[in-house]
């Protein structure tokens, strides 16, 4: 079998290696791809959102399934183009992935179908949501409407920073057309919990929990970004909060997806806040996380194209997803600047030092390959990932493999998984 997978980035790369372990596969295609996903498959310059020309690459090599990565072309429909032309494709229609491209419909559906999240309002007018912000309770969240690469979510203390708020995201229209509807909600406190699933329309197979570090420094400060690292299992995600969320929360989303006309099949990821009143839906994704795929795919014991096959298939209920009794965590090497601005084209040093080491993994996000060696290409660089027998040995193994690279303007954050410790 020939498979195609759609993105360029640190999920895509860990996707790609652990699509590789499927021996039917043959060949993988990775369209774009970066440096170290050219490791395993093979790197095609066709962007994510080029549906018709990644169509036609897929009938020419007779690509037995592609898997996609990247939110974008989900939303924007690629599954639909690949669908009308019978190929097999692993992810959402566009109509089940406005569950990610819009908050306001996902908000909607939780409050209609009675799954727990915060209360909210959504807004079309500016000076509306302006007028709302004067009575309302502090701290209180804005979220931009559409995908903001996970950047389109403020937390304001103040009314003054609600209403800047307002005026960066609907006026000055920071996140583009994601901002022409807003958010409103209240802030919820409590530990956050990611968890990613398999959906094939009507069952739900949860996969293994992670916890994503959004913010850009160390103690959660600075500004939201896609991710700093994460780590994985969730040692506050208990058997007791499984079982609420798989009664309240998943097979609700999937079941109402499907009362609404969009049956959903592929990932969905639940973003948990675990409040005093139990845990609620933060956010939904209708795709693998990034850096959350990461810490998830090198704990997973099943076969990923298998997985991939029975969901397409509607098979899911056949099927038991397994995960190695460790621990994982991923570290992100960043561009120094990165969210606001930063400079790329840094010559990278170390990767070699992770061949043939067991259990220590670099995924390329933001990577080039050129003449003189692989280069820095983004504001995520790497993500530094190790697996250990428990969660504090993986951070310490991670932290070790950190500092086997260098790169010009290297930025981390030295605290991912600092939580564990409280935990313990």
């Amino acid at each position: 079998m020939k498979v195609l997978i759609v993105g360029s980035g640190g999920r895509e790369h860990a996707l790609a290696w652990k699509t590789a372990q499927n021996p039917e596969v043959e060949k993988i295609y990775c369209a774009p791809g970066n440096a170290g996903i050219g490791e395993y498959a093979e790197c095609v310059d066709i962007g994510a959102m080029e549906f018709e020309k990644l169509v036609a690459f897929a009938k020419e090599k007779e690509i037995g399934l592609t898997i996609v990565g990247m939110d974008d072309p989900l939303v924007g429909g690629i599954v639909d183009a690949f669908e009308k032309e019978g190929l097999r494709v692993f992810g959402p229609r566009a109509n089940a992935a406005i569950l990610e491209g819009s908050k306001a419909f996902s908000k909607d559906l939780m409050k209609k179908y009675h799954i727990p999240t915060a209360a909210y309002e959504n807004f079309d007018d500016p000076q509306a949501a302006l007028a709302y912000l004067e009575t309302a309770k502090f701290p209180i969240v804005l979220k931009a409407d559409g995908l903001a690469l996970g950047k389109g979510v403020l937390i304001c203390n103040t009314l003054e920073e609600a209403k800047e708020g307002v005026k960066s995201i609907m006026m000055d229209k920071k996140f583009g057309a994601s901002g022409n509807r807003m958010v409103i909600e209240e802030f919820m406190t409590g530990r956050e919990v990611s968890v990613l699933s398999f959906v094939d329309g009507k069952t739900v197979r949860t996969m293994t929990s992670a916890q994503d570090h959004k913010r850009a420094g160390d103690g959660d400060t600075g500004l939201n970004t896609g991710g700093m690292g994460t780590f994985s299992p969730s040692p506050f995600y208990t058997k007791e909060i499984d079982e609420f969320c798989q009664s309240h929360i998943y097979q609700p989303t999937v079941d109402a997806m499907a009362a609404e006309g969009r049956e959903f099949k592929g990932v969905i990821f639940f973003g948990l806040m675990l409040t005093e009143d139990g845990p609620k839906v933060l956010e939904y994704n209708a795709r693998f996380g990034d850096p959350e795929a990461q810490v998830v795919l090198t704990r997973m014991k099943t076969d990923l194209v298998k997985v991939c096959e029975a969901c397409i298939d509607g098979t899911l209920d056949q099927m038991e997803l397994e995960f190695e009794d460790n621990a994982a965590v991923c570290v992100v090497l960043a561009s120094d600047g990165y969210p606001v601005k930063y400079e790329k084209g840094f010559l990278i040093n170390g990767l070699e030092k992770f061949q043939d080491k067991d259990g220590y993994y670099v995924f390329h996000a933001g990577s080039r390959k050129t003449p003189e060696g692989i280069v820095t290409n983004g504001g995520r660089v790497l993500g530094v990932t190790a697996t250990g027998a428990d969660l504090k040995e993986a951070r310490a193994n991670a932290y070790e493999a950190v500092e086997w690279i260098e790169f010009g303007n290297k930025y981390y954050r030295h605290d991912i998984g600092k939580a564990i410790e409280e935990a313990q």
